[in-house]
């Protein structure tokens, strides 16, 4: 990771910018001051692309705030300085688990789910016919706590998989925050995560605990999980070959520039003829003209020709 991305200019802290952590008894920073602010904004936009504007200084101001009691720091600047430095490597995961919002749960998006099942993967499989070891790859390029992914896993196991057992599914997601890619991991879920879940489903493939639900084994080796940063290029030039890629509600954090970026490395990840899905409130109008608008029952998905 190149130093130069962290090149920026310092200001002191006034006195009324910090307040008193009673439990520790030292001070912490209280207001995020306007520069010191575009100084983390730049560098969470060159790190991984998520654009924050200022009407959500209030928001990175209080989600970086937690991350200086964490590290016994006083001020936002000696925390810029931590990270910018050899030693505060590491808290930049920290920072990214710190800025993402991770909210989903099974069967999010059924529409889409429908029309991946129903249209997308029998049309893919059609035109892979006569393949010797066929492969279909779906990536959940922004998974979270991996619901998503296991979602299209249980989809497999239930009816697509008997379907087309000559057929090998691989199942990839990712995401650039460890914490929630360890919780996926784990598959462990409590009531709310799972409350689509078909009852008989549930009961297949979950292991009710206290208050949680845990995915069989058979499951949870279905999904193979990695930390990908949609922003880095030379880490998004591995991921090749998908038919399939999820990348919902991810959009929306990124500014124009950002998004084209992620959608060229998305379109360069996706074989010909594959699909991408985004979520309902996003589009790729004026981001790519690279993709091909395809209508599904009450589904939108863009095309790879």
């Amino acid at each position: 990771m190149s130093s130069d991305l962290f090149k920026f200019k310092f200001t002191k802290p006034t006195s009324g910018d910090i307040e008193s952590n009673s439990s520790t008894g030292r001070e912490f920073e209280q207001v995020m001051t306007d520069e010191t602010f575009v100084n983390f904004r730049d560098v969470i936009y060159k790190l991984c692309g998520i654009y924050y504007t200022e009407s959500k200084k209030y928001l990175l101001e209080g989600r970086i705030a937690k991350r200086l009691i964490a590290c016994k720091i006083q001020t936002f600047l000696e925390y810029i300085k931590y990270i910018k430095s050899f030693s505060g490597k590491e808290e930049l995961y920290n920072l990214f688990e710190a800025i993402t919002i991770n909210e989903t749960y099974f069967y999010r998006a059924q529409f889409q789910f429908d029309a991946l099942e129903n249209i997308i993967i029998p049309e893919i499989i059609q035109n892979k016919a006569g393949f010797q070891r066929p492969i279909f790859r779906i990536w959940s390029a922004a998974s979270s706590t991996g619901e998503e992914a296991y979602t299209i896993a249980l989809m497999i196991l239930e009816r697509i998989g008997k379907k087309y057992p000559n057929f090998n599914f691989q199942i990839l997601a990712s995401d650039i925050n460890n914490a929630v890619l360890e919780n996926a991991k784990a598959g462990v879920y409590k009531e709310y995560a799972i409350r689509n879940v078909p009852p008989d489903v549930l009961n297949r493939y979950f292991k009710k605990g206290n208050n949680t639900y845990t995915l069989t084994d058979e499951v949870r080796r279905m999904v193979k999980f990695m930390n990908i940063n949609l922003y880095d290029q030379a880490t998004m030039r591995t991921i090749v070959g998908c038919d399939v890629i999820l990348c919902c509600n991810v959009l929306i954090y990124f500014d124009i520039p950002s998004k084209q970026k992620v959608i060229t490395h998305l379109y360069d990840s996706l074989n010909k003829g594959g699909y991408l899905f985004i979520g309902y409130s996003e589009s790729l109008h004026g981001i790519s003209k690279a993709f091909k608008l395809v209508h599904f029952p009450k589904a939108m998905v863009y095309k790879k020709e």
